[in-house]
């Protein structure tokens, strides 16, 4: 089992830019892919990024390309995501999770471990 703790969220003014983060433990070997999904009251959950254990890939959502940026910390088993530009239709509670199937999915489904979230909020 992955343990997920994010951390990172905030409110925060349109225009402005937050770091996510989301530190591993447990069976952290075990993962392939971490994904960030957020969700907005009412939503439905959406993918946002997504990067290989290793950092060697990463995939964006639409709605994001451009504006957030997804790495990972090596050395500290945590994946951040940083965000700028920020707007108001990006607020929602963001969830890290994982997989340890090797292919790519945006589909919440594929993902099997998750944290609990962190609140973001971007005020007009």
């Amino acid at each position: 089992q992955v343990q997920l703790v994010e951390s990172g969220g905030g409110l925060v003014q349109a225009g402005g830019s937050l770091r996510l983060s989301c530190a591993a433990s447990g069976r952290a070997f075990n993962i392939y892919y971490m994904g960030w999904f957020r969700q907005a009251p009412g939503k439905e959950r959406e993918f946002v990024a997504a990067i290989t254990w290793s950092g060697g890939r990463t995939y964006y959502g639409d709605s994001v390309k451009g504006r957030f940026t997804i790495f990972r910390d090596n050395a500290k088993n945590t994946v951040h995501l940083q965000m700028s530009s920020l707007q108001p239709e990006d607020t929602g509670v963001y969830h890290c999770a994982t997989t340890p199937a090797a292919g790519f999915s945006q589909y919440s489904t594929w993902y099997d471990s998750w944290g609990q979230g962190t609140q973001v909020t971007v005020s007009s």
